[in-house]
């Protein structure tokens, strides 16, 4: 898997999962664009990445920040080979005492965000005739979890959104998947109460956490060649925790 002479997006990169999906394509030579809300975080984590890779800042309810971020790496790279829909939210709670601003907040930046990112994709790689966009859904959104309606819909939501644009950018020569992690060890992750996690490895088949490299190497997968003849899918990256 070489990326070299290849540009690759990720929303929400400057940490987490999105940070190690950005170390996985830096290592094989892929220029790499880190976009996060957070400017301080966006210049530093691309700054430890390397020469190849560069931090702009974007907020991704925010079309005319999303045009400017495809702007921008165009200037600087020439072209947007791969686009990672990786920034997302969670506000936790049982469905009778979640906020409506809450469920609002966590559709708009995890599914609307993730639209008008495919959107300013779709424009620039239809031209190409050529690219790759991969979003990162979760099982939630495939089986669905007690205590994240608003989570499980804006990822379920996010799979319908996959499968459509697949439909439609195929005959431009650009594919589109999902990668759907299950429980992932992560900083999110670490903060939930053991009962909780006890709970989630019962039901993984494997009988252990995923790593954020887990969901990275899906991720490569689906960015290369390897995977040319596949649109429209989805990957559950989760120990077998979905056939459980």
């Amino acid at each position: 898997m070489n990326f070299s002479n290849q540009t690759v997006i990720i929303t929400g990169s400057a940490r987490g999962i999105g940070r190690t999906i950005a170390e996985a394509f830096a290592s094989r030579g892929a220029n790499v664009v880190i976009s996060d809300v957070d400017e301080v975080a966006c210049q530093k984590t691309a700054g430890e990445l390397g020469a190849n890779a560069t931090g702009i800042k974007a907020n991704v309810l925010s079309g005319d920040e999303i045009d400017q971020l495809f702007q921008k790496t165009l200037e600087k790279f020439g072209r947007v080979d791969i686009v990672v829909n990786n920034a997302g939210i969670t506000r936790d709670t049982l469905l009778v005492r979640m906020d409506e601003k809450d469920w609002d907040l966590v559709l708009d930046i995890n599914l609307k965000g993730s639209f008008l990112v495919t959107r300013a994709a779709a424009k620039i790689m239809m031209k190409q005739r050529a690219g790759r966009i991969i979003n990162i859904s979760s099982v939630v959104g495939l089986i669905g979890n007690a205590g994240q309606a608003n989570y499980s819909a804006s990822k379920a939501g996010l799979l319908g959104l996959t499968m459509s644009a697949a439909k439609e950018l195929a005959p431009r020569g650009v594919t589109v998947n999902a990668v759907a992690p299950g429980y992932i060890a992560t900083e999110m992750t670490e903060h939930l109460p053991e009962a909780a996690k006890e709970a989630f490895l019962k039901k993984v088949a494997l009988k252990r956490p995923g790593t954020p490299a887990d969901v990275a190497g899906a991720v490569l997968f689906f960015a290369s060649e390897l995977s040319a003849y596949i649109t429209g899918q989805v990957l559950a990256v989760d120990g077998g925790l979905t056939i459980s």
